[in-house]
């Protein structure tokens, strides 16, 4: 098994998520919303280690890679790099901002599932000044971060030849035509959701099965209908795994990415490496919270056999 790093280049951030047990819609009434103050009783609250970075490196780590996230975070993050130092998970990637908070996320969540959310940046914001010289990489990822830094990593991974993977997630609003131009002729594949492929497709003028001649493969997650991986205009279907239960779908497609680079480092073929994701992306979603799910290899390996017929893991 090898243990070649893979680096890991976006955000860390702490979710507190709490629940509120009413409705919104009873509370913010359109009448009064130009003078909107409204407090809510949320018994209920979870704080989870979070970040799309901290989430790919925990579901790489489980199945059993070397991952070296490359993030920037702040002066309370004490707790959060000694639980990566309990996981294994290298630290010295990991820039501390000593003036500034790490990222965070506040959700509130009603009964009917609608969310009020707030996120601040924090250290966020200077991802683009953590300059990690890790050249021995086999593979590295570039996923949500600050925009600056996404390209400044993204311009080092290819000057240094390291072959990364685009994962556009929740910065896709900060990118236009000309950002995912230069972004998809810098990266050697593409991962996004299908509503990503589209607005991509559209940003850009050109289908995806178009954009895969770029690189050498994208793949698109479906949710329950699993995903579509494209390799030189040509689309095979990923079939999806059956989840046991559906509870969160937070950091699910940070899971598949793990699984992703997980398959690529081992030198598997492309389709196998994309099965191995979309069974992560399953696995979690049964859990709530990003980083609370946990299998060993061998149950790891059991599944993605049951799944697939794959039987790289073992």
């Amino acid at each position: 098994m090898s243990s070649s790093p893979v680096l890991i280049c976006g955000s860390i951030a702490f979710d507190t998520i709490t629940l509120f047990e009413g409705h919104f819609k009873e509370h913010i009434l359109p009448e009064n919303i130009k003078s909107l103050s409204i407090s809510f009783l949320v018994p209920t609250m979870r704080k989870e280690f979070g970040g799309c970075a901290g989430n790919i490196a925990y579901s790489l780590k489980m199945l059993g890679g070397n991952p070296i996230p490359v993030a920037t975070v702040g002066k309370d993050a004490t707790d959060y790099l000694h639980y990566f130092e309990q996981l294994g998970i290298r630290t010295d990637g990991i820039k501390i901002i000593s003036d500034a908070f790490t990222a965070q996320c506040h959700i509130t969540t009603d009964l009917d599932g609608n969310q009020l959310a707030a996120f601040h940046p924090g250290a966020m914001s200077a991802s683009a000044t953590n300059t990690v010289e890790i050249t021995d990489a086999a593979w590295a990822i570039v996923a949500p971060d600050a925009k600056e830094g996404m390209f400044a990593h993204a311009e080092r991974l290819h000057q240094q030849g390291i072959p990364f993977i685009f994962d556009l997630g929740q910065a896709m609003p900060l990118f236009e035509q000309q950002d995912l131009e230069k972004m998809i002729g810098l990266a050697q594949a593409i991962t996004v959701n299908d509503y990503e492929a589209s607005i991509i497709a559209q940003r850009v003028g050109k289908r995806i099965e178009e954009l895969s001649h770029c690189v050498e493969a994208i793949v698109v997650t479906k949710g329950d209908e699993g995903a579509s991986l494209y390799i030189k205009g040509e689309e095979t279907h990923i079939p999806p795994v059956k989840a046991e239960k559906i509870c969160d779908p937070t950091g699910c497609g940070d899971a598949h990415r793990g699984g992703l680079l997980y398959g690529l480092t081992q030198g598997w073929p492309w389709y196998e490496s994309a099965c191995l994701a979309s069974l992560m992306g399953t696995l979690k979603i049964a859990v709530e919270g990003p980083q609370n799910y946990h299998y060993s290899r061998e149950e790891l390996a059991q599944k993605l056999e049951d799944a697939y017929g794959i039987g790289l893991l073992k």
